[in-house]
């Protein structure tokens, strides 16, 4: 009888395990079309790559290498270089997340960790979800207005102090790489701190109550559990704000000085790759169009390196802690 029974109870699970036809190929049909979909993305991102890749080959053949490593910008005479624009690129780019990770990151902190009361905490939420909704011709415009004229006379005090820098070595006479640094710190700022908020949400309360169960403070829980716990969702926020830093176009263009003469100073007009495309694509002609294709390469090839960065870095990150 308990042969029986136990057939009875293997029948009825082996029935309730049998799906019908219809809800397999409705499956079947969903992990097509994922694919499908998945696919669709990278054959654009290859295409796109392929398109720029080909219409770089007759500035690579002429220029190869050296393209990356002289700044001559000559449309007259046919010389081109990128190496003021990929230097304006890198700097601004990294020099920005040198500002914008400690702010993105506190202000991270500020909202979930109960700092403030609810209302107040919400209102900076708010506010920052409002700040990367704003288009960056706008910010852009509010940099030209506001920003540099209100951040000249700190720029000429950092002038009159550290003008034996290489950094600091150039008057500042408006648009240039310090306001377009600082720009990009405002653009980046909201994707730092939404991803490094909800990175901390998901830390688990079990850690937290650990923490202060063995006796530390709150900041030495933040330091020492959560912060550590949540650090790879971070990094890959910083990495993601890097990519967008690089590749900001309107708002760098409008600020920058867009100066193909190189200077290490940050105080002179510079140039990025985006804002060069930008501002020449449009009336370039022979040679010249194959140059700007090069550049883009570089720049594609660029984010192409910070996203395979990020990838390695969170994935050290996660099993570390």
């Amino acid at each position: 009888m308990t042969t029986d029974f136990r057939s009875a109870a293997k029948a009825d699970a082996f029935t309730l395990r049998r799906r019908p036809p219809s809800e397999k190929m409705v499956d079947l049909g969903f992990r097509q079309l994922s694919l499908a979909l998945a696919s669709v993305v990278a054959i654009v991102l290859l295409g796109i790559f392929l398109v720029v890749f080909q219409g770089s080959q007759e500035a690579i053949r002429e220029f190869g290498l050296k393209f990356l490593t002289t700044s001559a910008w000559d449309p007259v005479n046919n010389e081109y270089g990128a190496f003021t624009a990929i230097y304006g690129t890198l700097v601004t780019a990294l020099l920005s997340l040198l500002f914008a990770i400690p702010l993105g990151l506190g202000t991270a902190i500020l909202i979930t960790e109960d700092m403030l009361p609810r209302g107040l905490r919400d209102a900076i939420g708010l506010m920052v979800e409002l700040l990367a909704a704003i288009p960056s011709v706008v910010l852009g415009l509010w940099a030209i207005f506001v920003m540099e004229p209100a951040l000249r006379p700190v720029l000429q005090f950092l002038h009159q102090i550290l003008g034996w820098s290489p950094l600091f070595n150039t008057i500042p006479q408006g648009p240039g790489m310090a306001p377009a640094i600082l720009i990009l710190v405002v653009m980046v700022l909201p994707i730092i701190t939404a991803i490094s908020r909800d990175a901390l949400n998901q830390v688990p309360i079990e850690l937290r109550q650990g923490a202060y169960g063995v006796g530390t403070t709150r900041w030495g829980a933040i330091s020492s559990v959560i912060v550590p716990a949540a650090i790879s969702a971070i990094t890959g926020g910083v990495m993601l704000a890097l990519g967008r830093a690089m590749g900001e176009t309107m708002a760098v263009t409008m600020i920058i000085g867009n100066a193909m003469n190189f200077s290490t100073s940050l105080l002179a007009p510079g140039n990025t790759i985006a804002s060069m495309l930008a501002n020449q694509f449009g009336e370039a002609d022979g040679i010249q169009v194959s140059a700007l294709m090069y550049a883009a390469l570089i720049l594609m090839i660029l984010t192409f390196a910070v996203n395979i960065l990020a990838q390695w870095v969170v994935r050290r990150l996660s099993l570390r802690y």
